[in-house]
């Protein structure tokens, strides 16, 4: 009976197909899509995917009821959790980086912040379908709270004021499981592109903060609407979406793309979907080797689409990541390369129609880069003590100018290095004090270097559980 409804969903998908402008391939492995069609067949095609596979789900079910089930599913009917953090620093440089042609004036101060609380709820409707949601509070949520920006926009320099903390709805979404190896995700996702997006929980990287570079690159945490499959393969996890894309009028020196994130108006452009997809393969227990990318062509999704008529605004991600934590060892290492094409004339539109709508209006680089590596070990081990103390230290590159298009604006400030020395003591597995010294160069010390004292007291986990 299983063996006729392969057969039936394998001919029902081939008369889809050849009506549709594409070439089937085997048994679906591959499907090659006209290129003006391409985006709205996959979601068609995942669609069909989903109600195709309802007339097999009882002999999946069977299957899925006698695997062995990963983390992220291992739960009865429900469970509560979250994380977050509070962060102390003081620091020896002044916040405007821009008037002084020096770099950053030497002023000594300090904040408190914080900086995240994310609340997390899984939820099993059935063994099979899943609810997922997290909601975070940044900066202790919405308020009348102002920040200043010194940001330099389209060559002069300006001060705006913004509404500090934002209420996030991170995630929100439907999982339909088949088998462990293939499962069917649609609402609101995290992009798992870069080391950060994909394990940002404050327990899971040694810094006080997020990496620096990940952070000047791409948003994060990274989230969008859309629908993903995924799933476990032996030692090999996977994860592949189409989801909306990016704004390039939020495209900046400070982030890149980071700011391209859809969240000024109240609905996000789907006018050019993005694809999103990350792989892990866990050769040993305690290693994991990753890598993942992001491309979509950006310039339809603006909200004048008609500004950037002849632009693409293509943006390609590349990253590949390690990591190896046990009781006693954590290290991990992680890059970024990412192009954009047209970045000069985005930015000219930028500069020209959108100015007030929220955006930093500045020139960008045609590609950014950012390298990171850390590594601690527990000294505690030495002395046969059960708490855990890791010493670290960390190293990030990271430039959102790397290569600047002709006749565009140099970013040299933007050519940063960080180094940072610190401890981090577990009081649980869950909870984490952290403290540490970061040392950063500007352009390899041609503008005043910066230091930061920090300190961290963060967590992380599932409070109730059934």
């Amino acid at each position: 009976m299983y063996d006729r409804l392969l057969i039936f969903r394998y001919t029902f998908y081939r008369k889809i197909l050849k009506n549709s402008d594409c070439t089937y391939v085997g048994s679906g492995v591959l499907l090659q899509f006209k290129i003006s069609h391409m985006n709205y067949r996959i979601l068609l095609i995942a669609t069909l995917l989903m109600i195709s596979n309802l007339a097999i789900s009882q002999t999946a079910r069977d299957t899925l009821d006698n695997a062995s089930v990963p983390y992220e599913w291992n739960f009865d009917k429900y469970r509560f959790g979250g994380y977050g953090e509070v962060l102390f620093q003081r620091m020896d440089y002044d916040a405007n980086r821009y008037t002084n042609p020096n770099g950053a004036s030497k002023r000594n101060r300090a904040e408190i912040s914080l900086p995240r609380a994310v609340f997390a709820i899984d939820y099993k409707f059935k063994n099979d379908i899943l609810f997922g949601a997290e909601i975070e509070f940044e900066y202790g949520g919405t308020g009348s709270t102002m920040e200043i920006e010194h940001e330099k926009e389209g060559g002069e320099f300006e001060t705006e004021i913004e509404q500090g903390g934002e209420v996030v709805l991170e995630q929100l979404h439907i999982t339909k499981r088949f088998t462990n190896a293939f499962n069917l995700r649609i609402g609101h996702l995290i992009v798992p592109v870069g080391i950060t997006n994909s394990h940002h929980e404050p327990t899971q990287y040694l810094g006080t903060v997020r990496p620096e570079g990940e952070l000047a690159l791409l948003p994060s945490t990274w989230h969008e609407t859309g629908i993903s499959i995924l799933g476990y393969l032996g030692k090999f996890k996977y994860e592949v979406m189409l989801v909306n894309g990016l704004d390039p009028n939020g495209f900046s020196s400070a982030n890149w793309v980071g700011g391209g994130r859809q969240k000024i108006f109240e609905k996000s452009t789907m006018t050019s979907p993005a694809f999103a997809g990350r792989i892990e393969y866990s050769p040993l227990k305690d290693l994991r080797i990753s890598a993942s990318g992001y491309y979509n062509k950006t310039a339809k999704n603006s909200s004048k689409p008609q500004t950037m008529a002849g632009l693409e605004g293509r943006v390609t991600i590349a990253s590949a990541d390690a990591q190896y934590r046990n009781n006693n060892i954590i290290a991990r290492a992680n890059i970024i390369y990412g192009s954009v094409s047209d970045s000069k004339a985005i930015f000219d539109v930028n500069r020209r129609y959108f100015r007030g709508t929220g955006y930093s209006i500045t020139p960008f680089g045609e590609a950014a880069l950012t390298c990171s590596g850390e590594a601690g070990y527990n000294v505690f081990s030495f002395f046969g003590l059960k708490s855990q103390l890791f010493p670290f230290v960390r190293y990030e590159y990271y430039n959102t100018g790397e290569k600047i298009e002709t006749g565009a604006q140099e970013l040299p400030r933007y050519k940063r290095d960080l180094f940072i020395a610190g401890v981090n003591y577990f009081l649980t597995p869950s909870i984490v004090l952290k403290a540490d010294y970061a040392h950063r160069r500007i352009n390899k010390g041609k503008y005043n270097s910066e230091n930061t004292i920090s300190l961290t007291l963060a967590y992380t986990g599932w409070f109730l559980s059934r």
